[in-house]
């Protein structure tokens, strides 16, 4: 009985194996590709504003520690913003990776509970990503400036009106 199983046995492992052995991913691709971040690692600081309503922004002191991972196959970009006492307002954690079978980035960010999973675009020196939700519909913008600093902003547009800037900030690298 053993001995009539041990063919096919033989030709569903063999038939796994080279499923799994052509879809490997190409980790040098994925790696040339995150080298288009590099301008990003280190840590960055300044002041940041952010709109959570009417009224006058809150105006914090935005951190971003970003660093590679995996041998430069996924970037973590850790934000911390905090207020003029030195208190914690706003923390975030993201990754960034490059799915090379699509050429694209996926940005997958986590916040307060919440998480978010989309394409973020690179571009020369900076980088953009958003979202829709319902009625809700953001996109993020960074660039390097030619003075060296990194300006984010944040908008949000509510039931197709006028954009209305969520986060603005402009942050130097530390050396």
């Amino acid at each position: 009985m053993f001995r009539n199983m041990r063919t096919p046995c033989l030709l569903v492992f063999a038939a796994a194996g080279s499923i799994l052995f052509a879809q490997q991913p190409n980790v040098a691709a994925q790696r040339d590709a995150m080298k288009k971040l590099e301008f990003l690692a280190g840590k960055w600081q300044g002041p940041a504003s952010v709109w959570r309503g009417p009224g006058e922004p809150m105006r914090i002191t935005q951190s971003e520690n970003i660093q590679f991972k995996l041998d430069g196959l996924v970037l973590l970009m850790e934000g911390d913003g905090r207020n003029a006492e030195g208190k914690r307002v706003f923390g975030a954690l993201a990754t960034v990776s490059y799915d090379e079978t699509t050429s694209t980035y996926r940005f997958r960010a986590f916040n307060d509970g919440h998480f978010l999973d989309t394409e973020l675009k690179v571009e020369t020196n900076g980088f953009s990503w958003g979202y829709t939700a319902g009625p809700l519909k953001v996109s993020n913008t960074m660039r390097v400036n030619e003075a060296g600093e990194w300006v984010e902003t944040t908008e949000s547009v509510y039931n197709g009106g006028p954009p209305k800037k969520s986060v603005e900030m402009k942050l130097q690298h530390q050396k």
